[in-house]
């Protein structure tokens, strides 16, 4: 099981109330709602080792090299040199980060990054290097790019908590978007994203896209048939792709995942069954009031058979 740690945090950030703080006053509705999305986890789909994947770095400079607008919307402050730029997060889950980093690091659960990388090409790196099945935890559709009924690599969409989530085989991905899974990322380039400050084509959306893609196989046919005159393309969608040309040149590398990002070689990604340091965990929990939270993971993790 990967998580796309962030998406996650997040989700457990705007769904906890606020209200749920440590003892000092801090909240900590970020960090208590990760631990009990992944007891849910755990306990739900049972997998034998775990990863807690992680955004070395949010807004790679490759993709912005390429695209400039990539995600620039989010950039809270711009930082010289080679440190990432800032995101814009809420005041109150920024001093959570480091709580969650802590937490994990206690428990034994494996968190794992790579330099200029965000963790959805850490994701796509575990995935493709894995001999066993795989289901990736996120709510970031961008991931659909890796399904694979083949190589057993699922993603595990939320829909309500994590409680209640969409499986995404190639089924799933072909049922809600018209596009096999192997085409989802030429479709995203055709689409865009304003989410991730991706431009996409003018006057082509979803429906259109996967249109586009059923006809003509793949982001390079489509731009084959742009560029001849007897293709079935309309006038209007043949004008808006010649125009869209350099983003077309570029924006592959931008929504493509990374499938080989360099890793440590000792990754070790198995699933505690109990704490490896239960006295960070113990002075961690009554820190941060986070007993609930944490009494549930450790049972969770000492019933696994």
């Amino acid at each position: 099981m990967l998580l796309d740690t962030a998406s996650l945090y997040f989700r457990a950030y705007f769904g906890v109330p606020d209200s749920v703080k440590a003892p000092d006053g801090t909240p900590v509705n970020a960090v208590r709602g990760l631990l009990d999305f992944i007891s849910r986890l755990v306990s739900d789909h049972g997998p034998d080792s775990l990863v807690a994947c992680w955004d070395d770095d949010w807004r790679p400079q490759f993709r912005v090299d390429a695209i400039p607008s990539y995600k620039a919307h989010r950039v809270a402050e711009v930082v010289e040199g080679d440190a990432p730029d800032e995101e814009e997060v809420p005041d109150t889950l920024s001093p959570q980060v480091p709580v969650i980093e802590d937490v994990l690091a206690a428990f034994g659960i494996t968190r794992v990054g790579s330099p200029g990388f965000e963790a959805d090409d850490v994701i796509g790196t575990l995935a493709t290097a894995a001999e066993v099945p795989v289901q990736i935890v996120t709510g970031d559709r961008d991931l659909f790019q890796l399904v694979d009924d083949k190589r057993a690599v699922s993603v595990l969409y939320p829909v309500k908590g994590v409680g209640v989530v969409d499986v995404m085989d190639e089924a799933a991905v072909l049922a809600r978007y018209g596009v096999p899974a192997s085409s989802y990322a030429d479709f995203a380039t055709l689409r865009g994203d304003a989410s991730d400050g991706l431009p996409g084509v003018k006057g082509i959306g979803e429906k259109t896209a996967a249109q586009l893609i059923g006809e003509f196989g793949d982001l390079a046919g489509v731009r084959r048939a742009a560029e001849d005159p007897a293709s079935s393309l309309t006038p209007a969608r043949r004008r808006n792709l010649v125009a869209a040309a350099d983003y077309l040149d570029v924006a592959p590398g931008v929504v493509q995942v990374v499938r080989d990002v360099p890793l440590p070689e000792d990754l070790t990604t198995a699933l505690p069954r109990a704490p490896r340091d239960p006295d960070a965990l113990h002075a961690l929990a009554e820190r941060w009031g986070l007993g609930g939270s944490v009494q549930r993971l450790v049972a969770v993790l000492a019933e696994r058979r």
